[in-house]
């Protein structure tokens, strides 16, 4: 290994000998490099290197190879760009040290060694099978683009730059990882995101030291203001469509090499609230899902610790005849309401990761009929009563209301401690819990940027894409909290205006 370390820093010898010797100590012991030897002319000795399954073999011995064999030449001289017309290949690169050499061969490239010269050849022929573009199966809609990223960056980037045709549209490369060596790209729209911003997330990026990035959540985990937290400061998604809007916005992303989910920061708590779909169906519409999707928000977080506090300590909220029903189905249960209510949300929570990780044929099927031939057998067996059934049962669906799944995470698992807190203190510790996360909100920072935004600090104009989603004609200037520079996105007198119609008639 110290061998192959000291080595990979010495500089490209002009003799071939010295750099098959090189080389064979670098990937020792590494059965997918294959090694060809060649004459050029059939005088001058070369050498081409490449991965196994990571180069187009047929444009390797048709466009390199061939050509190579079938030049007479007495001695070699050509320099890269010579070299280009030769054999066909428009992606040709020079590299003078064995790191640069290591670091084309490791993405797929071809490298090509001649014997007298002290450089060698980065050959563009890299190839492997990818998969093809899905719609992302975490982030359907009923209106919408189809198409979601894949594990393949060329391909992610083509999406963004397809739908974004500006030139203004930026996309910063960096190697992250010591073995790894994984592509990471920073993306934001120059002359609309802030400058600041920009160079926050480049710097924090630039500052990652670590042995390897295999997915996006490596760096999520090491620029994030507040890993502690349960929040996620930063949005996930697998749409170019939401990484597009979220650039237009203001905002920068960023795409990691062999995984489909891009990070988009800042994130806030309402931009995670939001779908893709609120702005592609007509505004009445998405504003009266947000506001069901708000409620249900609060019942995934606090429905079962106010069923719990209820119960135990404030019966007298119940109405005569729903309190009578309640105890006369709970009047055979052994357990407190907190334990049951405990038992039953474990029971679910246990239920909803093994549908997640069994195969999609049988997840779906396994989750649904457990559910219900738990419930229906512990509530026969006197363990818990049917109002608790279905407590929880109306809480599980309203976490599936969440577009974000690591936002549903985190309120799922708060739900436990304010049911416990509910269940030693009734509606004040209800009300303690709530006060506190509420408190947690307010301190996080997504990239230095206030978790609550608009909400706290308050940005009267900004709420019309937040407690409502306002008619896009309406929604002229970006948020200022990351589009200050360029702040209008379309001139006023965009509304639609019902006289053209009538003139059109008349």
């Amino acid at each position: 290994m110290d061998a192959s370390l000291s080595n990979s820093l010495e500089a490209v010898s002009s003799s071939l000998d010295d750099n098959l010797r090189t080389l064979r100590v670098i990937y020792t012991k590494c059965k997918d490099v294959n090694f060809h030897d060649f004459l050029i002319g059939g005088t001058t000795r070369a050498l081409v290197i490449y991965f196994e399954g990571m180069v187009n073999l047929e444009l390797l011995d048709r466009n390199v190879l061939s050509p190579l064999l079938s030049e007479t030449i007495e001695e070699w001289n050509y320099t890269e760009k010579e070299l280009s017309s030769i054999i066909s290949i428009s992606d040709v690169k020079e590299t003078l040290t064995f790191s640069d050499v290591i670091a084309h061969l490791s993405v797929g490239n071809v490298g090509l060694f001649i014997d007298g010269v002290p450089v060698a050849y980065s050959l563009g022929l890299a190839h492997w099978e990818k998969r093809g573009i899905e719609e992302p199966s975490a982030e359907s809609v009923i209106r919408g683009p189809r198409e979601g990223f894949t594990e393949t960056m060329s391909v992610n980037t083509a999406m963004l730059r397809r739908k974004i045709k500006s030139p203004s549209l930026k996309m910063v490369s960096y190697k992250i990882g010591k073995h790894t060596r994984t592509e990471v790209v920073v993306i934001y729209m120059e002359g609309i995101a802030n400058d600041g911003l920009i160079q926050e997330v480049e710097q924090r990026i630039s500052e990652i030291e670590i042995d390897g990035i295999l997915e996006s959540g490596y760096i999520e985990g090491l620029i994030e203001d507040h890993p502690l937290s349960p929040f996620p400061q930063i949005q996930v998604t697998e749409r170019p469509d939401v990484v597009c809007a979220a650039l237009l916005e203001g905002r920068t992303a960023i795409l990691v090499d062999g995984t489909p989910f891009s990070l988009i920061a800042p994130a806030t708590l309402f931009s995670l609230l939001q779908s893709p779909e609120d702005y592609y169906q007509r505004f009445i519409i998405g504003t009266l899902i947000r506001w069901l999707r708000y409620l249900f928000f609060f019942i995934t977080l606090l429905l079962p610790s106010l069923y719990v506090a209820i119960l135990t300590f404030h019966q007298e909220m119940v109405p005569t005849s729903l309190l009578l029903s309640i105890a006369k189905s709970r009047e055979d249960i052994p357990f407190p309401a907190l334990v049951e209510a405990l038992l039953m949300e474990v029971s679910f929570e246990a239920l909803r990761e093994a549908g997640v990780r069994l195969p999609k044929q049988v997840g779906a099927a396994v989750s649904i009929v457990g559910a219900l031939v738990i419930g229906q057998a512990a509530t026969s067996a006197g363990l818990v009563s049917a109002p608790m059934v279905m407590v929880v049962a109306i809480t599980g669906i309203a976490s599936f209301m969440m577009p974000q799944y690591a936002t549903g995470i985190a309120l799922r698992m708060l739900r436990f401690p304010i049911m416990i807190l509910s269940g030693i203190l009734g509606l004040l510790g209800l009300m303690l819990g709530f006060i506190v996360i509420v408190i947690h909100l307010c301190s996080l920072r997504s990239l230095g940027v206030p978790y609550l935004q608009p909400l706290a600090p308050l940005r009267a104009k900004e709420l019309k894409d937040v407690i409502i989603r306002a008619p896009i004609w309406s929604m002229r200037t970006r948020p200022k909290f990351t589009g200050r520079m360029n702040a209008i996105r379309q001139p006023s007198g965009q509304k639609p205006d019902s006289q053209k119609g009538d003139d059109i008639h008349d």
